[in-house]
């Protein structure tokens, strides 16, 4: 786990430079930009002092040496975190994660229904209980079984049953009885609650919300996200 604080930065607005070819996935047209702007802007309100962020004890995917830091602020019911995942994601893992550029985490923020916070628990007691490469199959199963009905995100569907059965999808018997204990137990609860505490003295009104390097991600393109990773890392050197 890597061992850093960082000073978060009250969000700035700034000026999107235009799409680049490259990124025809995420800013090809203007539908696909509009997508992008629709599921990130306005997630994150004003902030008049900067914060301070512990990365400790944060699951994570990237190289221990990435000189960028990203966190997404999520919630496991959310229809736009789902399709930031199963979307936006990917670009950002084969450009900027496997590449050694960006460390990306993944942080709580459950405001949606009692679904969200059950869910967001459990799967912090999955991180506390099983490590880093269980957390990271059981998010992304979350967020595949996430309904795509419309008016899905404000059903009891998350249930403990739920989430038990979801898990031995990715981890062995004895692995999710010793989560589910664990979870009854509330062992989830510090980090959970820590969490909430970050989402909240950042402003994190929505989801999804990015920070790169304790900054607040508010470009509507892939080529604004490269920029901000770029002048993040020259910022280290």
């Amino acid at each position: 786990m890597a061992k850093s604080k960082k000073k978060l930065k009250a969000p700035q607005k700034t000026s999107a430079p235009k799409s680049s070819s490259k990124w025809i996935f995420w800013a090809i047209g203007a539908v696909s930009v509009a997508v992008l702007a629709f599921i990130i802007f306005g997630n994150v309100a004003g902030n008049n002092e900067d914060q301070e962020i512990s990365y400790d004890n944060q699951p994570y995917i990237g190289e221990e040496t990435a000189p960028v830091e990203v966190i997404e602020f999520g919630d496991y019911k959310c229809p736009h975190c789902k399709e930031f995942n199963n979307t936006f994601f990917p670009l950002i893992e084969q450009d900027f994660i496997e590449t050694g550029k960006v460390k990306f985490y993944f942080m709580n923020y459950a405001f949606i229904n009692v679904d969200s916070t059950r869910s967001a628990q459990f799967a912090e007691t999955v991180y506390k209980e099983l490590g880093n490469d269980t957390f990271w199959k059981f998010h992304k199963l979350l967020f595949e079984k996430q309904p795509d009905t419309p008016g899905a995100e404000n059903e009891d569907i998350f249930t403990d049953s739920f989430l038990e059965e979801t898990l031995k999808e990715v981890a062995s018997a004895k692995d999710t009885a010793k989560v589910v204990k664990a979870y009854k137990d509330e062992a989830f609860k510090e980090n959970f609650r820590t969490d909430m505490s970050y989402a909240k003295q950042l402003g994190v009104t929505g989801t999804p919300a990015l920070f790169v390097d304790g900054k607040p991600f508010e470009g509507s393109t892939a080529e604004d996200f490269e920029k901000m990773v770029n002048e993040a890392a020259k910022e280290k050197k």
